[in-house]
Formats: C-alpha cells, structure tokens, sequence
C-alpha cells in the first residue's frame, strides 16, 4: 500500500493521547509507518503544548478517561482554538458500551468513537481515510497558492505591457494625426486616417486590458466622483463617436439629471454601449438614448437598438474576453467592453441589465445620484 504523505513531502503528523504508556506503545506500533509521523502526549496538557508547535496535525486519537483533564474536556479546548479546531478527532476509551459518553464525544466534535480492545485494521483503516484527506487538502491548498500567485505574476504582466506600450503607441497616434492634418485629400490622408482609426482602437485596448487588471487586483475601478449634467456627459460622448455615428443616435433627455458621478468613467460606459448598439444593431433602425432623472434618488440611461441578441449568449454577455468567442473571426476588440461597463456601474454602486426580445435591444443603467470616491487611484 501507498502511504499518503503531505503535499511538500513532509510526513503526515497524528496525535495519540493516552496516561498509560503501554496504549501509547501500541497505537505508535499500528500507526507509524513511512510518511507518518505519530505525536505521543500522556496528558490533556501535555497534547495541548504539542498542538502548539504542530499546527498540520492530520488527526488526533483521544483517550476518555485519563487524570486532570479528560478527552472530552481536551477535545472542548481542540475546538475552542482556531488553530485546532479542524483536527479530526477520535476518541478511544476501555470503559463500557455508554449511549451517553458516545453523545457527549459526537457533541465535543468527534468524527468516530472507539472501545477498547480497537480491532488492528479497523484502527489503520480508518486512519488511513484521514490521512488521505489531509494529503488531498494539502494539495488542493498547494495548486491555489500556485494558481493565485500565476495570476498575480499575470496582471502585473499585463500591466507593465500596458504601460511600456503606451509610449511608442502615442507616437504613432501623433504622428497619424499630424499626417491626417497636413495630407492633402487623397488615397496618402486616407492611409493616415487608417492609421490613425487603427492607433486609437490599440490605445483602446490596451485602455480594457489595463482596466481588468485593476478590477481584478482591487475589486474594482477608481472613482472621482464630481458635480456632473448626464447629459452634458452623453453630448461629449456622441461628440466622440464622430458626424456620421452621432447621426444615428436619437437623445431624449427628461427630468433632473445631475449627480456626482466619475465623468470618464461615464463617458466609457456610453461609448461601449452606444458602439456596440451601432456596430450589432439593425443598420435601418436608429438607436435610441434616453435618459430619465425622475427618481430623486437615482438616475437612469437606457439605449435601445434594433435587432436581438442570441439567447444563448445573455448568460455570459458580461464576462470578460466572452465577445471573442461569441464572434470568432470578428475584429471588433476583446469582448471586454461589457465587463468594463458592468464594473463601472458597480463601483458607481449602480446596476445594468439587458432585455433582447421582439426585435429589439435595451441595455438599462441605472445610476445613485451620489457615487463615493474610492480612497486612492491607480495608474
């Protein structure tokens, strides 16, 4: 047989408490073997002074009747500690079959009871069950700290990327904005404008990937919260999507809209769900903002758009990187944008939901008139 041993090689520690020497000499005999290790205490003290230098103990043999501390009241002050309190315990007692001893052991946090004359391979095997599961909860343990710790060496990638390519991108940004300004009309201005489209979507990107690592390392996005008209905030972000887009945007704004709100995270909120409503909607359907200030405790902003979305992807429409594989082949960006936008809303303590059915599509924010600031920005 394989003995388990723990998840960094070292031997799986049991406790055997018992006064007389003899019962320690045998259970160290039926349980030792390679990758155990068996701690012998003759008293209830003597146990506790061991838990305290072991704190990885696989399982804990108790005997009921020993002097000054008994295995009950041993077993109360295991429980009683945050260190010891997951041991397995088994209690071990030569007195008589006693309903009331059984129900006082399962009461002080027993997992079995046993009388004495304990049958050998009864002992080991049962043993055997704990020390597996101490083995597997060592590895299970192991794998998270190594899954955590690739994920935190993997946001700091994507963070130090992030950054180190934001310089060479705003050179070419730069440099595509000033051919675009200097090119007269022709197929060159029409490669700068290209270029330029193409620079800005990059920035854009790395913008997201740059945003899920900041959700993921502190819970979610700064704020700076101040004084804000939502629809001043809606005006600038139609302003940006350009002439042509913005024509396709109908505005109806009612009721009082001011808050404090973080204005570009806002403004990132209305260019990921107006992009997306003019990208993936009906090209013959307009697409409809409406904001509604009549609640005196929140705002809310609803844009509407032509077409359905398939109902398979409603689930996961939120989840990051879902949009890549919902679109494969497709080059509109990383499927991060939803994510983002459900992340700013919640960090404005705010909620968004989608409703696609009978032709068309509404996404709706809802939005407290006050967002508190988060205590320390990241770059």
């Amino acid at each position: 047989m394989n003995h388990p041993i723990s998840a960094d090689g070292a031997p799986i520690k049991c406790l055997v408490v018992d006064d007389v020497p003899e019962n320690l000499v045998a259970l160290h005999a039926l349980l030792a073997r390679e990758g155990v290790c068996v701690l012998e205490a003759r008293s209830g003290p003597e146990a506790l002074e061991l838990l305290l230098l072991h704190d990885d103990i696989a399982l804990a043999l108790l005997d009921v009747q020993m002097p000054e501390m008994n295995g009950f009241e041993l077993a109360e002050l295991i429980r009683g500690r945050e260190r010891s309190r997951h041991i397995p315990l088994i209690f071990i007692t030569a007195g008589t079959h006693n309903l009331d001893w059984q129900f006082k052991g399962y009461e002080s946090g027993a997992v079995d009871f046993l009388y004495k004359p304990v049958h050998p391979q009864v002992l080991t095997s049962k043993a055997e069950v704990f020390f597996t599961l101490h083995r597997q909860k060592a590895a299970l343990a192991r794998e998270l700290a190594a899954r955590t710790e690739a994920l935190r060496i993997n946001d700091m990638f994507v963070a130090v990327l992030g950054h180190d390519l934001r310089t060479p991108l705003a050179a070419v940004t730069a440099s595509a904005s000033a051919l675009v300004r200097d090119l007269p009309e022709g197929r060159p201005a029409a490669l700068a404008q290209r270029m330029l489209a193409s620079a800005r979507r990059m920035g854009s990107m790395i913008e997201d990937l740059l945003d899920v690592t900041r959700i993921r390392q502190h819970g979610g996005l700064v704020l700076r919260p101040v004084p804000l008209q939502l629809d001043a905030v809606c005006t600038r972000a139609l302003a940006e999507l350009g002439e042509a887009q913005a024509g396709r945007v109908e505005l109806v704004a009612q009721g009082d809209l001011h808050g404090e709100w973080d204005a570009e995270r806002l403004g990132q909120v209305l260019s990921n769900l107006l992009g997306n409503a003019l990208r993936h909607g009906s090209p013959d359907q307009a697409v409809r903002l409406v904001l509604d200030g009549a609640r005196p405790d929140c705002v809310r902003l609803e844009v509407r758009n032509g077409g359905c979305i398939p109902p398979e992807l409603l689930p996961v429409l939120f989840q990051p990187f879902r949009g890549r594989e919902a679109h494969a082949g497709r080059q509109d960006g990383l499927g991060l944008g939803l994510f983002i936008v459900q992340s700013i809303v919640q960090s404005h303590h705010g909620s968004v939901e989608v409703h696609s059915a009978d032709g068309h599509t509404v996404f709706a924010v809802t939005l407290p008139r006050h967002a508190a600031a988060t205590p320390a920005a990241v770059a």
